[in-house]
């Protein structure tokens, strides 16, 4: 018996959005908790802790009320999928204290990129020109954003650089997932696995959150996981080369959000530097929409700031 639900590409689009709105909110959380805009700042490393601790016990009270039952996992990709989710996001919530989030989530979108040319040695997929091309321009649009002059480098830009390459490591474990296990339960594993990375990393730069961001964090989580839903429904709701264009929404909405929440208005350099980032991005999705049988683990298949 089948466990696809009908296809429904409208309601797939909604929840692909909805969930841009979501992930684009824990950037918001991650610089309100990483800056003092909250209380002392906190480090990277506690704010990915209660990323991790929040979304497991919002994932763990679903699996409890479904009665899901977990069966045994593939321990060795579960283990190389989260610990590469736990190092991309620090370094994602490491880089939105410094740089704007528009800057920041757009890097992000280099994650497919770095999927596919990981994918070479580590799978033995063969890249063709198209591919090739959609990759280079990705990469000129992130190095427009890193403003490379001795006036304007960005150097926490290097650290969602970074994120995105990790992130890129980790679509290479979900690839060969996928299929192999349920979506609820990979998402229970990794963000328990997770949760408990998380949980050892964070003990010697541990402090005691404030009441108001011990609230933030429990909200970050639970956005967190609100998002892995939702992206999951939406793409078992229609074709991946149709609800992947919808994840660019979160560089929308992480704008939006950073402008109300801290005054911030993207400068020509970001809008350019994020327009060559997503024509890259689009190419690249638009491709493997037209030749399936060729896929390399991309944005068709996660969303980017979704581990």
């Amino acid at each position: 018996m089948s466990i696809t639900p009908p296809q429904n590409p409208r309601l797939a689009a909604a929840l692909i959005i909805l969930a841009t709105v979501f992930i684009a909110a824990t950037t918001l959380l991650a610089k309100a908790l990483g800056t003092e805009a909250l209380g002392p700042a906190l480090h990277p490393l506690q704010i990915s802790h209660g990323r991790f601790l929040f979304a497991f016990l919002v994932i763990s009270m679903a699996v409890g009320a479904m009665r899901f039952k977990l069966r045994p996992p593939q321990w060795r990709l579960h283990i190389g999928r989260t610990s590469c989710g736990w190092l991309g996001i620090t370094l994602m919530f490491a880089s939105v204290a410094y740089v704007p989030l528009a800057d920041a989530t757009a890097i992000a979108f280099l994650n497919p990129v770095f999927g596919m040319l990981l994918a070479i040695p580590l799978l033995g997929e063969r890249v063709g020109p198209w591919r090739w091309g959609a990759a280079g321009i990705a990469l000129v649009g992130a190095m427009i954003l890193l403003r490379p002059t001795p006036d304007s480098f960005q150097p926490a830009a290097l650290l969602a650089l970074a994120a995105a390459t990790i992130m890129g490591l980790e679509l290479i474990f979900i690839k060969k997932l996928a299929g192999r296990e349920r979506p609820l339960q990979v998402l229970w594993f990794n963000n328990a696995l997770g949760m408990m990375i998380a949980s050892a990393a964070v003990l010697p730069v541990w402090q005691a959150p404030t009441a108001l961001q011990w609230g933030a964090l429990a909200a970050l989580g639970t956005l967190m996981a609100c998002a892995q839903a939702c992206f999951v429904n939406g793409m078992a709701r229609a074709e991946a080369s149709f609800v992947a264009p919808f994840s660019y929404a979160t560089l929308i909405f992480a704008t939006l959000y950073d402008f109300i929440g801290f005054g911030v208005i993207p400068d020509w350099i970001t809008l350019i530097g994020a327009a060559v980032i997503l024509s890259g991005a689009a190419i690249l999705a638009w491709r493997e929409g037209r030749h399936p049988s060729v896929k390399a683990p991309g944005i068709v298949e996660k969303g980017s700031l979704t581990p």
